[in-house]
C-alpha cells in the first residue's frame, strides 16, 4: 500500500514538472536521418484541449520536392506523465503538393506533448517528432 501512495505521489508531481528550457517547439524540421523536411500546422488556432482536431502535415526531400504517397504511423504522448495520446490519429487523405491531412489529434491536458510521425516513401523509411506545449 505505501508503495503505491509514493507512486502516486510521484506521478502527480511529475505532472507538475515544466518542460525542458531548451524543449525546440519549431513545427518544421528534418526527419532524423534527413530524409524528409517535416512540416505540421493544426488546421485551427488555438489548439483545444479535450477536442479531435485535424492537422496538416507537409514532407518534402531536403531539394524541396513534394513527396507524394507517402505512409505514415503516428504516435506520441507526455513524456513527463508517461503515457500516450488519448486517440489514434491518422493521415486519412493526401492534399496535394505533399501535403496529407492528419486526422483525430486529442490532447487532454494542459503540458509537454509529443507528436511523433514515422514516414514511409520512395526515399526510405525515417521518423519525427515534434514538441507542443499547450497552456
Amino acid at each position: 500500500m505505501f508503495r503505491t501512495l509514493i507512486l502516486v505521489a510521484t506521478l502527480a508531481l511529475g505532472g507538475c514538472m515544466s518542460p525542458p528550457v531548451d524543449l525546440d517547439l519549431s513545427r518544421e524540421r528534418a526527419t532524423v536521418d534527413h530524409r524528409y523536411a517535416v512540416k505540421v500546422r493544426p488546421m485551427g488556432e488555438p489548439i483545444a484541449l479535450g477536442k479531435l482536431h485535424s492537422w496538416e502535415v507537409s514532407v518534402r526531400q531536403p531539394s524541396g520536392q513534394p513527396v507524394t504517397g507517402a505512409r505514415f504511423a503516428v504516435d506520441g504522448g507526455m513524456p513527463q506523465h508517461h503515457h500516450g495520446l488519448p486517440t489514434q490519429p491518422q493521415v486519412t487523405r493526401e492534399l496535394g503538393d505533399g501535403r496529407y491531412l492528419l486526422e483525430g489529434v486529442k490532447f487532454s491536458m494542459s503540458g509537454w506533448w509529443e507528436l511523433k510521425l514515422k514516414i514511409d516513401a520512395a526515399p526510405g523509411p525515417d521518423k519525427v517528432t515534434f514538441n507542443l506545449v499547450l497552456p
